[in-house]
């Protein structure tokens, strides 16, 4: 009966904060929390809502970095613990949970596409052109071999 429950608030909560209304998602994720205390998924999203609502940093990484311990080989717990650094402007350190996230969980491509979007780019080779222009993609790709092999040769 409280499993369902808890199911249930956290469903709530869920579509609430997708739909970007994380204040209005924190009470339904702390019930989700309180009925089933042992649930990494629960933490983990309490985590991101209390980030996102309240700005408590401390608590949510705490809770995001429980859930992460509890079941290691879940992608989606090292996404929302990376989102909770991000959301608290600490960029390097939702990296480092990104990589942390592909050496337990590596076929999923989430954390691929996360990692990329926190990582910066380096600058189009031509700057009058723009980043997708057909020749700035060419020299990019050069550009990055050739860094590449001076990498190897260091």
């Amino acid at each position: 009966m409280m499993d369902t429950e808890a199911f249930r608030e956290f469903k709530t909560g869920l579509t609430l904060l997708r739909d970007n209304y994380a204040i209005k998602a924190l009470p339904h994720m702390r019930r989700a929390v309180d009925l089933d205390k042992n649930n990494p998924y629960y933490m983990s999203y309490l985590g991101v809502v209390l980030a996102r609502s309240e700005h408590k940093w401390g608590e949510a990484e705490r809770l995001c970095d429980s859930a992460v311990r509890m079941k290691r080989n879940q992608a989606q717990l090292y996404l929302n613990l990376a989102e909770v650094y991000a959301t608290a402007g600490r960029r390097d350190e939702a990296v480092e949970a990104l990589q942390s996230g592909l050496k337990f969980a590596r076929r999923d491509v989430r954390l691929t596409i996360a990692m990329n979007k926190l990582t910066e780019r380096r600058p189009p080779v031509l700057s009058f052109l723009g980043r997708r222009h057909p020749l700035n993609r060419q020299l990019g790709v050069l550009r990055h071999r050739a860094m590449k092999v001076f990498r190897q040769t260091a």
